[in-house]
């Protein structure tokens, strides 16, 4: 992230609220009971639920979501963007699917950094060519993070299954080259590399190929494995990189204490393409929808009974609530 865009798009107002959201968070986790006194400073759109891969531990890859398929229409979007602005740090254009089949996404960047919003994008890379990447450039882009799964096609089809690597790396090309027309330092440009058994033999071979990319910079991601107690093949042998570690009876499981909290309920709740505000990005299938933004106010679902029964369950007996029994927060 670069440090000085970031905090360009802060103000008093969104600081403040920060604080206060935080010190509410804190207050929640030590009285067992949930107290907002503040507006999330981070939200997760969904410009669609659609792909163009079959990814293995993906809902939308496997098509494995039953809620409606499709995209976010430019109404709701700034229905969104019209309550939120105010204290809203940063917005991340992601939850599942390929953002970039979206055509509005472009629309949707372009208002949010208008309203001095913190823009991310999260992208499997397939749809850089030389019209999307201009206009991922004009658009007000801050952050683009580009998949990257491997650092040869054998490797890197294990994942991502029906994808092409080289169809990635001529768009990163493309993206990098139109920067450097427009004299552009931004979208600020990072390949995200999903550590699994296949590939975790080259990370540091993809540590090169993103200094020959001339990306910004490269993370190691861990993997969510939804069936994981018995063991599973996606599961690297680093523990560096796995969630999970292996027990005395041979099972798996989280390396991560669950414990009854969690910021996220607090901070960076998730709206769907239909409008549906869930409590993290673990609801994949929105099964926890809190109320929707067609129907309600933000405000009023946020503070609602649903949503605080959500939290109080939360603050007594997470282990309860299954989406959050594979999280690592």
């Amino acid at each position: 992230m670069p440090i000085y865009q970031f905090f360009k798009k802060l103000s008093c107002r969104k600081i403040l609220n920060f604080f206060i959201l935080r010190i509410s968070y804190y207050l929640s986790a030590v009285l067992k009971k949930p107290i907002i006194l503040g507006f999330p400073v981070k939200i997760a759109v969904e410009p669609t639920n659609l792909c163009n891969l079959k990814c293995p531990e993906c809902p939308t890859g496997i098509n494995g979501l039953t809620r409606k398929k499709g995209n976010m229409d430019l109404i709701l979007f700034k229905k969104i963007s019209e309550q939120m602005n105010t204290k809203l740090i940063s917005m991340i254009f992601y939850f599942q699917g390929e953002p970039f089949l979206n055509k509005k996404l472009f629309d949707m960047i372009k208002i949010a950094a208008e309203q001095n919003i913190y823009t991310y994008c999260s992208t499997n890379g397939h749809f850089l060519n030389s019209e999307t990447v201009e206009k991922t450039i004009t658009s007000g882009l801050d952050e683009l993070i580009i998949s990257l799964d491997g650092v040869n096609q054998k490797v890197y089809e294990q994942y991502r299954r029906g994808g092409s690597l080289n169809t990635v790396l001529q768009g990163t090309r493309e993206l990098t080259k139109k920067k450097e027309e427009l004299k552009s330092a931004l979208p600020y440009t990072k390949f995200q590399f999903l550590v699994v058994k296949p590939n975790e033999h080259q990370i540091n071979d993809a540590k090169i190929l993103a200094k020959q990319m001339d990306v910004n910079t490269i993370v190691f991601k861990t993997a969510q494995i939804y069936d994981f107690e018995q063991g599973n093949p996606l599961i690297p042998d680093n523990q560096k990189y796995s969630r999970y570690k292996k027990v005395k009876n041979g099972k798996y499981r989280l390396k991560k204490k669950l414990k009854n909290r969690c910021w996220r309920l607090w901070s960076n709740p998730v709206i769907t393409v239909e409008g549906d505000v869930l409590p993290c990005c673990f609801d994949k299938d929105a099964k926890y929808a809190m109320g929707n933004i067609n129907e309600q106010s933000f405000s009023e679902i946020w503070k609602g009974k649903k949503y605080q029964k959500f939290r109080n369950k939360l603050l007594t007996n997470r282990k309860s609530i299954d989406i959050c029994r594979n999280c690592t927060e």
